[in-house]
């Protein structure tokens, strides 16, 4: 059998075929959803993943402000940023982000699941969220997934 049939294709920006999804978040878990949406914002779901490049698809989250937490998060959960002066650290919870930008809770929490690097900063770039049902990405005919059924 000859060997160089056997060639590991390695997928990158040109060659990934990237795909629109539509999620719908309501009533979806912060982290399970943050989660999945990570792992589809990334490409690992396909079978020529790379991890050296952006081969995942584009996502549109409708509904961001709908995700729920479980237990006391609203109020015992804290988001931690630093001013950068002396004396400058900050705390809020998620009721005071939820109250001032309802997407933001999806938003950190899919970035903390990306890589640290210019490649996660560049994939969070594919994440779209909207508040309602109503997107500007009609244009692009995205297809509907139904997160649940997402592994």
């Amino acid at each position: 059998m000859n060997t160089l049939s056997y060639k590991t294709v390695s997928a990158n920006k040109e060659t990934a075929n990237k795909e629109w999804l539509l999620v719908d978040a309501e009533g979806q878990r912060l982290g399970r959803l943050a989660s999945k949406l990570a792992k589809i914002l990334r490409g690992k779901h396909k079978t020529n993943f790379t991890p050296h490049a952006d081969c995942g698809d584009n996502v549109i989250v409708i509904n961001a402000e709908k995700v729920v937490l479980s237990g006391n998060k609203n109020e015992q959960k804290e988001y931690i940023r630093y001013t950068g002066y002396p004396g400058g650290q900050r705390f809020s919870s998620v009721s005071d982000v939820k109250a001032k930008d309802p997407k933001r809770l999806l938003e950190f929490a899919v970035r903390g699941m990306l890589p640290k690097n210019k490649l996660g900063r560049k994939i969070l770039n594919n994440l779209y969220l909207y508040e309602g049902t109503e997107h500007e990405q009609s244009a692009q005919q995205p297809k509907s997934l139904d997160i649940n059924t997402f592994i």
